[in-house]
Parts: C-alpha cells; sequence; structure tokens
C-alpha cells in the first residue's frame, strides 16, 4: 500500500481526462473538470470505495459551496487519513480555492494510492453509499442529467438521412410547399447554433492551460522571491550587516526602479580602497582608476548576463507577493 508517493512518481504524469474517466466510472458521476472535485465529498467516496465502511458518509456534503463547507469534508477527510495511519498532507487552503493544477495533483496522489489498494478488483456500490450523505441524491440526479442531457446533443447532432428527394415525387407540386421553405429555414438557422457550441470544449482546455501555466508561474515567483527573502535575513545578521559587501547587497535589494545601482557600487567600491601612504598621489590615482575600470567591467557582464535571462526567469515584482514584515522586500 503506498503513501508516500513522490513529485516525480509516475502518477503524477496521469492526464486529466484519465483522471475524470476514473472517477466518473468509480463513483457514477459526471465530471468535466478535475477541480469541480475541490468541495473535498469525492475525495471521502473515494476512500470510501477502498475501505468500505471507515468513511463516515453521513458526515459528507456534496452539496458543499462555501470554503466552511468544504473543510468540512476535509476535516472527515483527514480523520480517514489518521485511522488508517497516511501521512499525506493535505493541502486545504489550497485545493479549496479550485485551482485546477493544485487539485489535479492531490487526485493524481488519489488515483495511485486507490489503485494500490486491492487494485480497485471489489465492487462498490457508489448511489447508494452516496445517498447517506447530505446532497448525495441531488449529485447523483445532476449527474444523469448531464448525461442524459450529453445524450440527446450527440444524436440531435448526428447527420440524417434525407428524403426529401424521394417523398418530393410523390407530393402535389402545390401542396405545403410553405411549410417545406419553412423547415429549410429552419435548418439552416439552426447550423449556427450548432457551429458556435462545437468550439466550447476547446476554450475550456484551453483556459486550463492558461490557470495551470499561471499557478506554474506563480509558484517560481514564490521560489526565487523566498531565495531574496533569505539573502535579506542573512544581510540582516549584526555579525555582516557592518561589511561593505553586505552594503552593496542591500543596495542592490532595495533599489527603486530607475534607480542607478552602478553609481552607487562605485562610490562604495571607492571607499573600501586599501589607505595608499601619503605623498604618493600618482601612485593611489593609478590604483584607483584600474579599480574603477574592474568594477565598470564587472558592471557590464552583470548587466548582460540579466538581459539573457529569458522572462520566466526574471522575479515578479515583489508587490505581487502576499507578505507581512518592515523589510522593504516586503513591503505590499
Amino acid at each position: 500500500m503506498v503513501t508516500n508517493i513522490g513529485m516525480m512518481d509516475s502518477a503524477y504524469f496521469v492526464g486529466r481526462s484519465e483522471i475524470l474517466a476514473w472517477i466518473n466510472s468509480t463513483l457514477q458521476l459526471n465530471l468535466s473538470k478535475v477541480e469541480e472535485a475541490c468541495s473535498g465529498a469525492v475525495h471521502c467516496q473515494l476512500m470510501d470505495s477502498v475501505h468500505p465502511g471507515t468513511v463516515p458518509m453521513h458526515k459528507v456534503n456534496f452539496d458543499a459551496k462555501s470554503e466552511y463547507e468544504m473543510i468540512q469534508n476535509y476535516k472527515v477527510l483527514q480523520d480517514v487519513f489518521n485511522k488508517l495511519k497516511i501521512t499525506k498532507h493535505i493541502e486545504v487552503s489550497k485545493l479549496v480555492k479550485g485551482r485546477p493544477l493544485d487539485n489535479l495533483e492531490f487526485m493524481q496522489w488519489m488515483k495511485k494510492y486507490c489503485d494500490s489498494v486491492n487494485g480497485g478488483q471489489h465492487s462498490y456500490h457508489a448511489l447508494e453509499r452516496r445517498e447517506a450523505s447530505k446532497g448525495g441524491k441531488e449529485a447523483t440526479k445532476r449527474a444523469a442529467a448531464t448525461q442524459q442531457s450529453g445524450k440527446s446533443s450527440s444524436s440531435s447532432g448526428a447527420p440524417r438521412p434525407s428524403s426529401s428527394n424521394g417523398t418530393r415525387k410523390h407530393e402535389p407540386q402545390s401542396s405545403n410547399t410553405g411549410t417545406h421553405h419553412s423547415s429549410t429555414g429552419n435548418h439552416h438557422s439552426s447550423k449556427p447554433s450548432a457551429k458556435q457550441s462545437k468550439p466550447v470544449p476547446a476554450y475550456d482546455e484551453k483556459i486550463t492551460e492558461l490557470k495551470l501555466y499561471i499557478d506554474s508561474l506563480e509558484k517560481e515567483r514564490d521560489f526565487y522571491f523566498s531565495k531574496l527573502r533569505d539573502v535579506e535575513i542573512l544581510c540582516q545578521n549584526p555579525d555582516t550587516e557592518h561589511l561593505p559587501l553586505v552594503g552593496s547587497i542591500k543596495r542592490i535589494l532595495y533599489a527603486a526602479d530607475g534607480e542607478d545601482v552602478g553609481a552607487a557600487a562605485e562610490t562604495a567600491e571607492i571607499q573600501t580602497l586599501s589607505p595608499i601612504a601619503e605623498g604618493s598621489e600618482e601612485r593611489r590615482n593609478s590604483v584607483i582608476e584600474s579599480q574603477k575600470r574592474k568594477l565598470i567591467v564587472n558592471l557590464d557582464v552583470d548587466a548582460a548576463a540579466i538581459t539573457t535571462l529569458s522572462p520566466r526567469q526574471r522575479l515578479s515584482d515583489a508587490s505581487d507577493v502576499k507578505c507581512s514584515g518592515s523589510s522593504p522586500l516586503l513591503t505590499c
């Protein structure tokens, strides 16, 4: 039985369509998106399917809409995890937001776990078990209605054999001409609506992809910002905050948009030059000029390296990150 599954496990490479097909076939539902299971009720019943009788289904709410009601479902799920000694951490605050990436990752873990328990070989009466929970009957009715509407739309969209050429020979020329034209008119008027309904799944898939991309960018932004925050904490250490190098790093961290960081760094570098004996003015000037040239070259190299970074490698503005504290980096 698998409880600890690493992020590089094959479970996290299962696609959304396979996950949805597994949920709908196991629980006899008709979900079209993984994030529709963000209320936690689906997770509870999935655990009930592999551990019958372990989940108190009467405490599960399939009609949960608010975050408070969803959290109650995740409390039931956490109690089940504790009974089974499952150490998987449930990130409730992220799942209840309905974010596609977070819900997909957790559902991928659920599928891996459920497949590892008896391989899902035992029979499970999903409808009967769901009736004991709050909103379970309504969820079953919604799933049935969605399936029925999907079947009717697919059947209505199928091409029908035309018999107008065969019947026209037997019908009088003067009869039902008006109805014939009206039927053809209705036929042509129904075509645009059929065409408009076809691209909808493609748009939904594109929106889901964009949401996943945004989630990955936010995680990358938070990762690099945490690195900068660690550097700032290190610079605030009383043992090192008075060092010239630490001062230069702070100036770079706290520089405002458009501020010339190179000039400030150059001044700090000149101030840290080793003392030269009095009376050797020419030697002092030559040393200062050589160190200036080195500083300018280093700044040019750093600027060129920064410009070659890809947009995803650059850190987003610090004001986009929810933060707290007195540090200039944490100013919101």
